[in-house]
């Protein structure tokens, strides 16, 4: 599947948050980069949540391949369509979530929730940032990511999610760089990955899918961005 993606970013302002217009779903809901990312919705309910399938890692072999883009558009026209969405910003090397829905304060989340013995994942959810869409923001940058996503407490909270809402999305940290992404889409079970054209190598995509069979995570699909 080939999703554009807008490369101007502006933003709109929606109650408590800032919406950068890379979130095409919301800016340009008549655009052809929004109908793509409905496409995908359509393959992801069909295939993924009607399966009772309740996560999805959304990964990518190389930084600015568009796996953001992907993961947060994805939630939001999951959230359009009526299903409880939580997005959560796994990437605690370089977080980016922040930087697509602008919260009007720094807000605690992944990082705090992982260090936080006996932490309640409810807790560090920021819950309607848009109408059946909640959110968990990174928190910040972790020194000590794959230690922090290593441990049980990840994979109770992810429990917890996938309990407290019909799918949970989960944008990670690009392979290349670290191994947290495969570490999330091994707890998730299920993994998206996302490469742009022009730019991804398709020797690291195919990499990619076979460090993810090797994690245990099923691949549903592969996404190509334009621009």
């Amino acid at each position: 599947m080939t999703v554009h993606q807008s490369i101007e970013p502006a933003s709109a302002q929606r109650g408590a948050y800032t919406f950068s217009e890379t979130l095409v779903t919301l800016s340009d809901p008549s655009g052809q980069g929004a109908e793509y990312i409905r496409a995908l919705r359509t393959h992801i309910l069909a295939q993924h949540v009607e399966a009772g399938r309740r996560a999805l890692a959304v990964c990518e072999a190389s930084p600015k391949l568009g796996a953001t883009f992907v993961a947060t558009n994805l939630a939001v026209a999951l959230a359009q369509a009526g299903v409880k969405t939580l997005l959560i910003d796994g990437n605690l090397r370089s977080p980016t979530l922040q930087h697509v829905i602008r919260p009007a304060r720094e807000l605690i989340g992944l990082r705090e929730c992982l260090v936080t013995a006996a932490a309640s994942p409810g807790d560090y959810v920021q819950e309607d940032v848009l109408p059946n869409l909640s959110v968990m923001f990174a928190g910040g940058v972790a020194p000590n990511a794959q230690e922090l996503l290593a441990r049980s407490s990840f994979e109770q909270m992810i429990n917890n999610c996938l309990r407290d809402f019909t799918m949970t999305i989960i944008d990670t940290a690009p392979a290349n760089s670290c191994a947290d992404g495969l570490r999330i889409a091994s707890v998730a079970g299920y993994s998206l990955i996302v490469s742009r054209r022009h730019k991804g190598v398709v020797s690291d995509v195919k990499t990619l899918v076979g460090q993810l069979r090797a994690n245990h995570s099923t691949l549903v699909g592969t996404v190509m961005n334009e621009g």
